[in-house]
């Protein structure tokens, strides 16, 4: 099916409630694991970036995993970093993570380049995904990692409405459209392969890694 776009942001505060109470552990521990595996033996004392971060759940399980990174976690929506906060404030991470409000491309950041560079779910909600690649490029230095991790559309709406049901089942139906409707968003894996390729970082790794997502990661160069 064709793409659908979504609003950018979710700053409603229903929207982030929801987002931050649901049960992402599933797909965020994915993640973490996607990560050690590909980028074995980076555990030293990191700089991180964090884009499109939201409620921090997956920075927080970043840091416990990583106890000498540092990590500063960026988001657009205040919603989020609002609960993000309490969110470190529980964990006990509050000097180690740094969440910043901002927005892709237009980014002011404490450093100039990180050592890792992580995001998840951010380039389905991104009118311009040109702009997450090149946002990398400009924080990312030689040798940086990156893994990215977005959903992957489906083939048409029923598909994506199946994937609601397994995977959004006992959540609010808030969640469960503003899922449907960024499956409805979401890339697939050849259309992020040109993405990467216009951003000169077709060297990069794709690989379709769940019923529902897609993983870019590499080393720049």
């Amino acid at each position: 099916m064709q793409r659908i776009l979504e609003p950018e942001l979710m700053d409603d505060p229903a929207q982030a409630l929801a987002y931050a109470q649901a049960d992402f552990s599933e797909p965020h521990r994915m993640f973490v694991e996607a990560f050690k595996e590909r980028f074995r033996g980076t555990a030293g004392d990191e700089t991180v970036l964090d884009l499109g971060c939201g409620s921090a759940d997956i920075t927080i399980r970043f840091a416990i995993a990583y106890p000498e990174w540092v990590i500063d976690a960026v988001d657009g929506a205040q919603g989020m970093l609002e609960h993000g906060l309490r969110a470190l404030e529980r964990a006990g991470l509050s000097e180690r993570i740094r969440l910043l409000y901002g927005y892709i491309p237009a980014l002011i950041l404490p450093r100039d380049n990180y050592d890792i560079i992580i995001s998840n779910s951010l380039l389905h909600h991104l009118k311009d995904p040109v702009s997450l690649w090149q946002t990398i490029r400009k924080f990312g230095r030689l040798g940086t990692c990156v893994l990215v991790m977005d959903l992957r559309r489906p083939p048409d709406p029923v598909a994506a409405w199946d994937l609601v049901n397994i995977h959004a089942v006992g959540e609010p139906a808030i969640l469960k459209r503003d899922f449907y409707n960024s499956l409805c968003a979401a890339y697939e894996p050849d259309e992020v392969r040109k993405q990467l390729e216009n951003a000169g970082l077709g060297y990069f790794g794709i690989e379709v890694f769940s019923d529902r997502h897609t993983i870019v990661y590499g080393r720049l160069d």
